[in-house]
């Protein structure tokens, strides 16, 4: 009787736990919106104030998923997970939200990897294609220049999220979250409360003019000239004097960064008053934004905050899945470790963190 009685409880128990497990959505949708931010309008080449949103989502089991590719058709560069076309919402229950920062240069379907994951442990995760500083359009001075008008991005593009019919009801915003990779963690961390000091992004530039975070990238380069061009403009001089604003997001809980970038242009004290949780995941070896200088930076300020090294993984790790047509002919495609393996690590730690200060599904 008691061994019997043992193995009852030992199952109960196992129900239980299993019970509190986020549901693991078979299915992930893929739905898009457009919304108008002041801004952008500054940034796009275009001159356009439309803003770019890209919502992930838990899908009914009989929505078809597609594969989400970047590149050229029927070859492309990178593969970055699968999602079904504006496939209705599984359930009807409000999900938990996360904001997804891309980038320098990337878009959000780069970031689809993380994004899908995620949705298929029951979250509803925005993400947009920052103005001026994404992959699908000209890249512009102003839109490498003005990064602290990425939080405004996530802002406005969760505002549409909220009042749009068929996505608004199915958001809990008591849960909301955000992640992002590079100048996306940077992004993030000013989602929680840090504040920008430019002038102190470039006082350290002139003193660490290779640094990688100074360096010109590769995505787009640009001199110290055309900046300083920019800023003295009538509008650009208006967008630098707000650069110190609280540009926090609301009701946002924790944030997981990735490989994150522009750190010095945080004002260390701001990073000291943050309170709410903060994962930093980053690589060793990462080149364009040394972990000196930047993550582990942050990771001593932030009080509480749990910082993770990958061995021997650099920064473009943290970007999709390369084809083989992408390995040939991109430079960033070439890594030391798996880059399966480092999609992993940060999909684990993203839901170890928001399932702590979420709840999960």
């Amino acid at each position: 009787m008691l061994a019997r009685a043992t193995k009852v409880v030992v199952v109960v128990a196992l129900i239980v736990a299993l019970g509190a497990c986020p549901t693991l959505a078979a299915t992930v949708g893929e739905r898009h919106l457009v919304a108008h931010e002041a801004s952008a309008a500054l940034r796009n080449a275009s001159h356009s104030d439309e803003l770019r949103i890209t919502i992930w989502y838990p899908a009914a089991a009989s929505a078809v998923e597609t594969p989400l590719e970047i590149g050229p058709p029927g070859k492309p560069l990178f593969t970055s997970g699968a999602a079904a076309p504006n496939g209705e919402f599984e359930g009807a229950r409000p999900r938990p939200v996360i904001l997804l920062s891309h980038g320098f240069g990337g878009s959000a379907r780069i970031m689809g990897w993380f994004g899908t994951a995620l949705a298929r442990h029951g979250y509803v995760v925005i993400a947009v294609d920052h103005p001026g500083n994404n992959g699908r359009d000209p890249m512009t001075v102003p839109g490498a220049v003005l990064f602290w008008e990425r939080p405004g991005d996530l802002k406005t593009a969760l505002d549409a999220a909220r009042t749009d019919p068929a996505i608004g009801p199915h958001l809990d915003l008591s849960r909301l979250g955000a992640a992002g990779f590079s100048a996306g963690g940077f992004t993030t961390l000013v989602e929680v409360g840090a504040r920008v000091d430019f002038g102190r992004f470039l006082r350290f530039c002139d003193a660490h003019p290779d640094d990688g975070v100074c360096a010109p990238q590769k995505e787009f380069q640009f001199s110290r000239a055309d900046a300083e061009a920019f800023f003295a403009e009538p509008a650009g001089a208006a967008e630098l004097a707000h650069a110190k604003d609280d540009l926090s997001i609301p009701g946002v809980k924790s944030a997981f960064a990735m490989a994150p970038a522009i750190v010095q242009s945080l004002d260390p004290e701001s990073l000291k008053t943050l309170r709410v949780p903060v994962a930093i995941l980053l690589g060793d070896s990462d080149k364009v934004a040394p972990p000196g200088t930047n993550g582990q930076i942050a990771a001593a300020l932030i009080p509480g905050s749990k910082l993770t090294a990958l061995p021997r993984v650099g920064h473009y790790d943290f970007l999709a899945e390369c084809t083989p047509a992408g390995d040939a002919a991109v430079s960033v495609c070439r890594t030391d470790e798996p880059r399966a393996a480092t999609h992993k690590a940060a999909i684990d730690g993203a839901l170890a963190l928001f399932g702590a200060t979420l709840g999960g599904d």
